[in-house]
């Protein structure tokens, strides 16, 4: 890399580091957990995902799609639980990469990926309506229409000044990138927020704000601290860190087994953001990466990221394309960031401990609105086929009125589903008989051709058989023309053995056509087809209507 590239990779990391500093700290927040550990995710994960991952571009570090798993962890297990479930979640995203599972998380259906950020996106709008309005709510517990509830009953206590601020912060970060400046909004946003606050609070005497100083507290050697710790990451054990009692968490077979469905529900949120994440950085800079090595390296970063402090991490879209606009081109522009997010931890805690609670609020507003794909949602709503609507409505419906445990796990079945579905339309069997096309004139009446083009698996084997099973009576030679036929299940096997059965009874000839050699020794070995039998096998179809005909020549004659 020439020097010119590894300027242009500086400038890019600390770009990149001026916007995930705010951003880290309000997600942790959203979270559940102190500012901090945000922070700790970025600088830890933004330079190990880098150096293991595939991608060069990608930025990772907190990201808002994990925010909806993450709260309920930590308000029923404590930060303790949600390292752990974290630690985890690296362990599956490894075995996924080296079960070359990258390609299949890649086929995710658009409407699946819509409906899990839409309904994200509500969640964490509808989160931060408490210090939005500045209400008196300790905690956001339970599904979606009880934290509503909780809402509504609190609204007697909004504050004036809180809601100040916030929206101040809100009309900044929605008019400041019409100066097409480069300056990033959060920066000028929260710089706005925190100035007018702590004026606010200086000249006028009933003004009062909550900010990460006043929310946040921390140990150091037992002096008791405001805001965040101006110190590095640590290395700690995560069972040795409080559960949601503020006892040390420990390690144990349930607990475990209490986290295993939020660790997979991670990994699988996490693989599809950060392959999501990959697809945008190499449509933009023209390179490729593997999506089997990045979820590796995606899953080695949560493994040591929780000995640090730090919370589940993915590729963030949002930051790697920034990272790629403004001239990055290496991991050297990750670790940049990385380090620049470490330097203000140790130089700037103090300062960051001003900025309001009603701000972050704004912010994360402002990212749960980026997010939503508000557009995209209604154009699926619009345009799509009834199917796809579905998944849409349901993947949505789920994540915002249960929890994402249960929409990922829902989501990736009517993945699958979807799939199956679409491959059975591929699959079709035309019929052709005399008669029906010139392609074949010489045709008996007796002789039917079954066309099966594509692959026989359980769905599509169902289909033939039924089609198959509808032989008219005078019917005296089936050919079933299998040129198409790539791939064969065991349910497709044993269907074609009932339709050889079947086909028998009626004392009906049956000639195969164009079977591939491999389908055929599955044949041969499950029994279907066997040397004594009266099955004739052919590879042409030419030769197979020739032959067909021969055999029904003496009821003709």
């Amino acid at each position: 890399m020439n020097a010119v590239a590894i300027r242009k990779n500086i400038l890019s990391g600390l770009t990149v580091g001026v916007v995930a500093l705010p951003l880290s700290m309000a997600l942790a927040i959203a979270s559940g957990v102190a500012p901090q550990y945000g922070l700790y995710t970025a600088i830890i994960a933004g330079v190990v995902i880098a150096l293991a991952g595939s991608s060069k571009v990608n930025i990772s570090g907190p990201t808002a799609a994990f925010v909806v798993i993450l709260l309920p962890i930590t308000q029923e297990f404590g930060l303790g639980g949600l390292l752990i479930s974290g630690l985890m979640s690296g362990v599956i995203l490894v075995f996924m990469g080296l079960g070359r599972l990258g390609s299949m998380i890649e086929l995710v259906p658009y409407p699946v990926t819509v409906g899990f950020t839409s309904g994200i996106a509500v969640v964490i709008a509808t989160i931060q309506v408490k210090d939005f309005l500045g209400l008196n709510i300790e905690s956001l517990n339970g599904h979606y229409w009880q934290k509503l509830e909780t809402i509504a009953s609190a609204l007697p206590s909004l504050q004036w000044q809180e809601i100040l601020i916030a929206s101040i912060t809100l009309f900044v970060l929605i008019v400041w990138p019409k100066f097409n400046t480069r300056i990033p909004q959060h920066l000028v946003a929260l710089a706005v927020g925190s100035t007018l606050a702590y004026a606010g609070q200086y000249f006028v005497q009933s003004f009062s704000v909550a900010t990460i100083g006043t929310a946040f507290h921390y140990s150091i050697d037992g002096i008791l601290g405001h805001g965040i710790p101006p110190i590095a990451p640590q290395f700690a054990w995560p069972w040795q860190l409080p559960n949601a009692q503020g006892l040390p968490i420990g390690l144990s077979f349930d607990l475990i087994s209490s986290l295993l469905g939020a660790a997979f529900a991670i990994a699988i949120l996490g693989a599809i953001e950060s392959l999501l994440c990959a697809v945008v950085s190499d449509s933009m800079n023209g390179k490729t990466t593997d999506p089997n090595r990045e979820l590796i390296g995606q899953g080695i970063g949560n493994i040591i990221v929780p000995f640090f402090g730090g919370i589940p991490a993915t590729a963030a879209i949002a930051r790697t394309a920034m990272n790629v606009r403004s001239g990055g081109s290496s991991p050297l522009s990750s670790i940049v960031h990385a380090l620049f997010i470490l330097i203000s931890i140790i130089l700037l805690a103090s300062t960051l401990s001003y900025i309001p609670m009603a701000s972050m609020a704004a912010l994360l507003m402002v990212v749960a609105w980026n997010m939503s794909e508000a557009k995209h949602f209604i154009h699926v709503i619009r345009v799509a086929p009834k199917h796809d609507v579905m998944v849409l409505l349901t993947c949505f419906s789920l994540t915002v009125m249960l929890d994402m445990e249960i929409a990922v796990a829902a989501g990736m079945v009517l993945a699958a589903v979807l799939f199956i579905k679409r491959t059975i339309e591929l699959t079709g069997v035309n019929l052709i008989k005399h008669g029906d096309t010139s392609n074949y004139p010489d045709l008996s009446k007796e002789v039917i051709v079954y066309d099966i083009n594509g692959p026989m698996f359980f769905g599509a084997a169902q289909n033939a058989l039924k089609t198959l099973a509808n032989i008219r009576t005078e019917i005296e030679v089936v050919i079933i023309d299998m040129h198409d036929v790539t791939m064969m299940d065991m349910t497709a096997i044993v269907a074609m053995g009932s339709i050889v059965e079947d086909l028998k009874k009626k004392n009906i000839q049956l000639i195969i056509n164009s079977i591939h050699p491999r389908i055929r020794a599955k044949l041969i070995k499950a029994g279907v087809l066997q040397e004594d039998m009266s099955i004739e096998l052919f590879d042409k179809i030419e030769e197979s209507i020739c032959r067909a005909n021969e055999l029904t020549k003496p009821a003709n004659s």
